[in-house]
């Protein structure tokens, strides 16, 4: 592992363990990089802010693993992969989500789910579909991560009350059936 990766997962660490102690908003730069063993100047060679701490964890942890599932064809694998390492880890991600506005964890998830479903659509959409209006990969991918992002919002302000296999599942039935079917089911 190279030494500026490994040096951000300290950083990483750091910053975790703290998010597990104190909300986000008290965290400072100097509390990570003590906790991390590391200078503060470091910190900056990095990461520009915390905020940007929490995206690279959020990117490692759960993003590259479902992208790379997409990118195998494998969406119900890559869906499952979620719930569950958001599931694994839900002290921090309960914390986490409690941070809103510009760079809180719901932007955060939100877009980079956008950008791997979207990175997805492109790779398989094949010569000649870009789509029309609406109906691009951007579209169709800002569409799914909104309504993704809301329901992992939902799931933990419910406290996880189902597995996240459980919710895997019931995230595939919701987007792979019609509003109707939906609607005809729980009626």
């Amino acid at each position: 592992m190279g030494e500026k990766k490994q040096v951000k997962e300290q950083l990483a660490e750091g910053f975790r363990t703290l998010m597990l102690e104190y909300p986000l908003e008290k965290i400072t730069i100097k509390m990570i990089t003590d906790k991390a063993g590391l200078m503060r100047p470091t910190f900056y060679n990095h990461f520009a802010d915390k905020y940007e701490v929490l995206e690279w964890i959020c990117r490692e942890e759960l993003f590259n693993g479902a992208d790379l599932l997409l990118k195998n064809k494998m969406p119900d694998a890559a869906m499952q992969f979620l719930f569950t390492k958001l599931e694994k880890e839900r002290e921090f991600y309960l914390r986490a989500i409690k941070t809103e506005g510009q760079n809180g964890f719901e932007q955060i998830f939100c877009e980079n789910t956008q950008r791997v479903l979207q990175e997805a659509f492109e790779l398989y959409a094949g010569e000649g579909k870009s789509g029309a209006g609406i109906f691009t990969a951007a579209g169709i991918a800002q569409y799914y991560a909104q309504g993704l992002t809301f329901i992992i919002k939902e799931w933990f302000h419910k406290g996880l009350t189902l597995s996240g296999e459980e919710m895997a599942k019931n995230y595939r039935i919701l987007i792979s059936h019609s509003l109707v079917d939906i609607v005809e089911q729980i009626m």
